[in-house]
């Protein structure tokens, strides 16, 4: 939670300054906010790291609103994200009273050539990110496998989400990519449900799970030692995974780089929330001013660290431009991403 927030602070006051400059505007911000409900949409399970963030930034985000709404939180399953990102694209009301959070592999998914995406993602009103994620693939003690050399020669069972989702993804191209020798089983509805099946010793571990994810819903057995991290996947090395490697270790050339980071390096939208395409941008930048002053609120803050979920947030224009800079990926580039993450 030792993050800083500099570039979230400067934001803050350029967007303070225009908020004083036009307060008939703000005004009717608040006019049409007062006494409705704006519904977070959660395109996975209940008790996900993607439900905890919602619904810990439901209890603080309508005091940053104007004229405070009401916030409701709403679970869409299906696809690993995919059916909540095509009802916010095609059927939300696009009026600035919804707001959806879903898997960071979804934006890219058009660009993958997946027929079922039904949405541009460049359209979407991008509202801002909560964390740039560091993931890792964990494997439970039971495996045997003690590093990620073991992989190598002993094969394992990974348990993962449907096709679209990092889980599958993320395993496939350790796989693939790096020779490790897994056996991937899909299927499951979302992480938590993956940490079932690896307390009953059903798969023995899971690919692309976020590092807050592990220290919040799966604190349990990470802290005795029935799981841990064998490779780090996004993110700059971390201290506190010191001994563990990174993926970029295993790099040979720039291309490889380029392959990783759309595999991997989009795990820094961890947490991004976005509206749906055509919502007025006024609502946008009262949403997006609002997430982030949240982000800053202590309450909220002291929340996240009761939670022992980590904050390092990104600005709606941010995620914008993440996205826009990663989708003009070539398409050699892309059909390498789309071999390494396939599953056999």
């Amino acid at each position: 939670m030792n993050k800083t927030f500099d570039r979230i602070a400067a934001a803050g006051i350029l967007l303070w300054i225009g908020a004083a400059a036009a307060p008939v505007h703000a005004d009717e911000i608040a006019d049409f906010y007062k006494g409705k409900s704006v519904n977070i949409v959660v395109g996975h399970e209940p008790a996900t790291g993607f439900d905890v963030y919602a619904r810990l930034l439901a209890r603080h985000l309508s005091r940053h609103i104007p004229g405070q709404p009401n916030i409701v939180v709403q679970n869409m399953t299906g696809a690993s994200g995919l059916t909540a990102a095509n009802w916010l694209y095609n059927v939300a009301p696009k009026d600035g009273t919804v707001m959806a959070t879903f898997v960071h592999t979804i934006p890219f998914e058009p660009l993958m050539g997946n027929g079922a995406a039904r949405f541009e993602a460049a359209k979407f009103a991008w509202i801002g990110n909560m964390e740039e994620s560091v993931a890792v693939c964990g494997i439970s003690k039971v495996s045997g496998v003690t590093k990620f050399e073991d992989m190598l020669t002993r094969e394992t069972i990974w348990g993962a989400t449907g096709a679209t989702g990092p889980l599958v993804k993320s395993a496939a191209a350790v796989k693939n990519l790096l020779g490790a020798k897994m056996k991937i089983v899909s299927g499951y509805k979302g992480s938590a449900s993956v940490k079932i099946a690896v307390s009953r010793n059903e798969v023995h571990g899971i690919c692309g799970l976020p590092m807050s994810t592990i220290l919040s819903a799966w604190s349990d057995i990470y802290n005795s030692g029935e799981f841990r991290p064998v490779i780090q996947l996004s993110g700059r090395k971390q201290a506190d995974l010191k001994g563990i490697p990174h993926v970029d270790d295993f790099a040979k050339s720039e291309d490889d780089r380029q392959i990783y980071g759309l595999i991997f390096g989009t795990q820094a939208l961890g947490r991004i929330y976005l509206a749906p395409p055509g919502t007025p941008d006024a609502r946008r930048d009262a949403l997006r001013a609002a997430l982030l002053a949240t982000m800053k609120d202590p309450q909220f803050v002291a929340d996240a660290t009761k939670a022992q979920i980590d904050i390092s947030p990104m600005t709606g224009a941010e995620v914008e431009k993440f996205i826009a800079r990663l989708s003009t990926a070539s398409p050699a580039t892309v059909e390498r991403v789309k071999q390494a993450t396939r599953v056999d």
